[in-house]
């Protein structure tokens, strides 16, 4: 035992120090730490690039680590199939397995790290570590989002803490919000920029008025998108996000099979300048909404009015925002992949179950709350959002008022026209903003002006966010 002198205040660091009841002399206490800190082992499944960057952070950030939690936090095993390339971080050997099993029944190992991606393999490990007492810390929101349920239940019923910030935005600390910084709040909305490689391939198809397949390739080149990039630009990434999101806001699973789901994958270099002419910007969201005690959840391009924050987050970073009935509109932002961004969550997530298991109290917060306030998911089909649409039509007399009439004829008013000038006979581009109407509306009418013969290509439709 030794004695040290704290001359602001003692930090509760209980069981670790012990104070004295000591007279206090010129506002100075003393008090006793033991010189033994606790250890907590870690066991670490991936050793890709978050992988690393989670062991460059607790190699880089010891000492501040165990200062705040009072503990040391000492990797036991890291499991890999690859187990000799370079990481750029200096780990023993004895350390690396590709035996993940093994890490996971390691004594040794006090809490489990989930970081091979995937949903099979991940699934049964996670599993494995929950169903043993140990606390699983994750970053796979395919994972959560596909089999979150069955892993909730697990961790509440073995009693051991299921930690998944790193799953959504990266290094953004959204999952805690939700689940402690606003706790008493109805979350009526969610906005959210969740895909740093759609955001980049958005803000550069605006910024150089480049093709979406050019950008794509230059992102690929640059690191900023993957080889298959069909997660990321096809919405599913973003989509995973969002069903992790609205189960933590609205108590209840929702199934991907019931989110709306459109990636960037056709966008075209004219709709991004056309919108910006209108006053808006095209961004890639995923909406979650508390409406009429309904849930929606949808992942789609969507203009964004230029004066909103949202538009205004470019390049490879993300953001959400969140509104709770009590707190108002609160803003989420920052970079949301990346080696060093994403382990700064994982590392937060370690530390809270770390801390959790050291004074006993795993499941402090609880990965999954089920709650009755709120209703059920609504249908896409009913969603009601205003749309863009762009058409090709033959300049020819009557057309614009056929399609209007259409348009009409499924409950669809409009709101504003724009068309070039052009020669009879050629095909012009019109551009329509229309008023709030239902998805299954404006598919039925949508379907009839495609098949006009007048009409040169099939209408491109994006959905207008008005963010009321």
């Amino acid at each position: 035992m030794y004695w040290r002198k704290n001359y602001s205040c003692i930090a509760p660091v209980f069981p670790y120090t012990i104070p004295l009841l000591m007279p206090r002399q010129r506002g100075v206490f003393f008090y006793v730490e033991s010189l033994c800190m606790k250890e907590i082992g870690i066991g670490l499944l991936g050793f890709g690039t978050v992988g690393a960057g989670v062991v460059e952070g607790l190699q880089r950030n010891a000492s501040l680590i165990e200062q705040r939690t009072g503990l040391r936090l000492v990797i036991r095993n890291i499991a890999d199939l690859d187990v000799t390339s370079d990481r750029g971080v200096a780990v023993d050997a004895s350390l690396l397995t590709t035996d993940a099993v093994a890490v996971v029944d390691n004594p040794s190992v006090d809490l489990v790290v989930e970081l091979i991606g995937g949903v099979t393999i991940a699934r049964d490990l996670a599993l494995r570590a929950l169903k043993a007492g140990k606390p699983v810390v994750t970053a796979n929101k395919a994972l959560l989002a596909e089999h979150g349920a069955e892993l909730y239940r697990a961790a509440d019923d073995h009693n051991a803490d299921l930690l998944f910030e790193a799953s959504v935005a990266g290094g953004i600390p959204i999952i805690r919000a939700l689940r402690e910084g606003l706790l008493a709040n109805h979350i009526d909305r969610m906005y959210g920029i969740l895909n740093g490689t759609c955001n980049y391939i958005l803000t550069r198809m605006e910024s150089d008025r480049l093709p979406f397949d050019q950008i794509l390739k230059e992102a690929q080149a640059e690191g900023y998108a993957e080889a298959e990039p069909g997660l990321d630009i096809d919405g599913w990434d973003t989509a995973h996000k969002a069903v992790v999101l609205a189960s933590q806001a609205y108590g209840r699973p929702v199934a991907m099979s019931d989110v709306l789901v459109e990636g960037i994958r056709d966008m075209d270099p004219v709709d991004i300048e056309h919108a910006s002419c209108l006053g808006y910007r095209i961004k890639l969201l995923a909406v979650i909404k508390l409406d009429g005690g309904e849930i929606e959840v949808r992942v789609h391009p969507a203009l964004v009015p230029l004066p909103h924050m949202l538009a205004s987050v470019g390049g490879v970073f993300n953001a959400v925002v969140v509104r709770g009935d009590i707190v108002g509109e609160t803003l989420y932002y920052g970079r949301g992949a990346g080696r060093l961004p994403t382990a700064s969550a994982v590392i937060g997530d370690i530390a809270e179950a770390a801390r959790n298991l050291a004074v006993g109290a795993p499941q402090r917060v609880p990965a999954f709350v089920a709650h009755d306030q709120y209703s059920h998911l609504r249908p896409s089909e009913e969603v009601r959002t205003r749309y863009y649409l762009r058409l090709s039509l033959k300049d020819e007399p009557g057309l614009l008022g056929q399609v209007a009439g259409i348009l009409g004829d499924n409950g669809i008013s409009i709101a504003s026209v724009m068309q070039a000038e052009a020669r009879a006979g050629e095909y012009v581009p019109v551009i329509i903003l229309t008023h709030e109407a239902a998805e299954k509306h404006f598919q039925a009418a949508l379907a009839r002006v495609d098949a006009l013969p007048e009409v040169n290509a099939p209408v491109v439709r994006i959905r207008i966010e008005d963010f009321k």
